[in-house]
């Protein structure tokens, strides 16, 4: 089956809450498995989402997501010695693969990340010797015969604990975060530093990626993004403001400052204009699922590199070609700085960024079409089909379209996620979040 033609009958299904600044999603993510999908948002909580079991009777909901726990990751922090206020936003999760009954994830705010454990218990134990019933200390003197405790059954409780805290690492704001394929080491990057850290230590990281000069002045470029190789546990690859990308192997040296792989295309100078610095930065770096392709964002495309070419990408997909004549207003209201995202299909075959106006953009690799949809509760009504929207530059405009005048700045589609099986997708809208599936029979 076409995985891009489906969503063409997309049905969708809405989570949204009463809206509070707080509430507006930072962050969405499914897990390897796809049966459970994550957000996070600016008042530092986690929200995770659990995939409904299909049934012959109710075969419609196959891709209904309800919640399964729900919890306080980061609280606002204030840093003293720096008279600087740290936000409780959680800016990246990231799952681990499931070893056990329970589930494993990471989220980060600008400083601190933390490792959570979510587990279920429909047992508690009960006839303890030393204890009431209550949890309260027992009178030695009272107790005059030994019990044997035993596991009764109750009601299904879904708890989130706190595993590991690593803090202390970062001077400049954590923008990602990424799982080793070898279960046993993750990266934390900021504007300047990649630290690799071991899942099981907290109190100490290795500094692997260093770009801060001896003066502040010469510097040229911050980092943006930084991402692991999904087979290989020594590669790894990050971004930059200036639009390019470097691929490290951890083999090679202690401190990956020297790349292996510079992927970057060469600049038109006849298109060079005040803004080309700005819209060249790398908002998001993705590897495909095969580990052969690289996908990054900037503001104005999509492209995918081959890792065996590093001269100019393999693809370039225009995401919203219409505002290159608008990025004088769109740097007065500070939009040309915002940081989409981009993710691939289970199978490599689709791409998927957003766009603004609460619009959001697929790629088919193979068939070169591109299709527009759009997230709102007015035309997202559940199990409602999506149309296809089309912007139009000027001139006479037809039905269903859009001009480019009338886009609507303030609604974008910046985090999204793919599931990893499966045609359902997951955009965040604000305080909503879009979960769309394909056309269930």
């Amino acid at each position: 089956i076409n995985a891009f033609s489906i969503f063409k009958n997309i049905f969708s299904v809405i989570a949204s809450l009463c809206f509070v600044p707080a509430d507006i999603i930072s962050t969405v993510e499914f897990n390897p498995s796809g049966e459970l999908l994550a957000t996070g948002d600016k008042g530092g909580r986690v929200v995770v989402f659990q995939r409904e079991q299909e049934t012959k009777s109710q075969p419609q909901r196959r891709g209904e997501y309800n919640v399964y726990s729900t919890f306080q990751s980061h609280e606002p922090e204030f840093d003293y010695l720096k008279s600087l206020e740290i936000e409780e936003k959680i800016n990246k999760i990231r799952w681990l693969p499931q070893q056990n009954a329970a589930y494993f994830l990471l989220s980060t705010n600008d400083k601190t990340v933390k490792l959570w454990k979510i587990s279920e218990r429909d047992r508690r134990p009960e006839g303890y010797n030393l204890k009431d019933e209550d949890g309260r200390i027992r009178d030695p003197s009272t107790i005059t015969s030994l019990r044997v405790p035993v596991l009764q059954p109750t009601d299904l409780m879904v708890e989130a604990t706190a595993r590991r805290v690593y803090s202390n690492a970062h001077t400049y704001h954590i923008n990602s975060i990424s799982v080793n394929s070898d279960l046993q080491t993750y990266i934390s990057t900021d504007d300047l530093r990649v630290n690799l850290w071991n899942l099981e230590i907290t109190d100490q990281s290795f500094n692997i990626v260093d770009i801060k000069p001896s003066n502040m002045e010469d510097l040229t470029e911050v980092i943006t993004a930084a991402e692991f190789h999904p087979q290989q546990c020594n590669t790894f690859a990050y971004s930059s403001s200036r639009g390019s990308i470097r691929l490290c192997d951890m083999r090679k040296q202690a401190l990956c400052d020297t790349h292996c792989k510079f992927f970057e295309e060469p600049e038109d100078p006849s298109t060079r204009s005040f803004f080309s610095e700005i819209i060249s930065s790398i908002s998001d770096i993705k590897f495909s699922h095969s580990g052969r392709f690289l996908m990054t964002r900037d503001y104005l495309t999509v492209k995918v590199w081959d890792l065996n070419m590093e001269n100019k990408p393999l693809e370039t997909y225009q995401v919203h070609d219409y505002l290159r004549g608008k990025l004088c207003s769109l740097y007065e209201n500070d939009c040309i700085f915002d940081k989409f995202e981009c993710v691939w299909n289970g199978s490599d075959s689709v791409i998927m960024t957003g766009s603004y106006n609460n619009f959001f953009r697929m790629f088919d690799r193979n068939t070169k079409r591109d299709v527009t949809l759009e997230a709102s509760r007015e035309n997202s009504k559940p199990r409602a089909i999506l149309k296809p929207r089309k912007v139009c530059m000027g001139g006479k405009r037809r039905k269903d379209e859009v001009t480019v005048d009338s886009l609507d700045f303030s609604k974008k589609i910046l985090h999204s996620t793919w599931h990893p099986q499966d045609n359902i997708i997951a955009v965040a809208a604000s305080n909503n979040l879009y979960i769309f599936q394909d056309k269930v029979a």
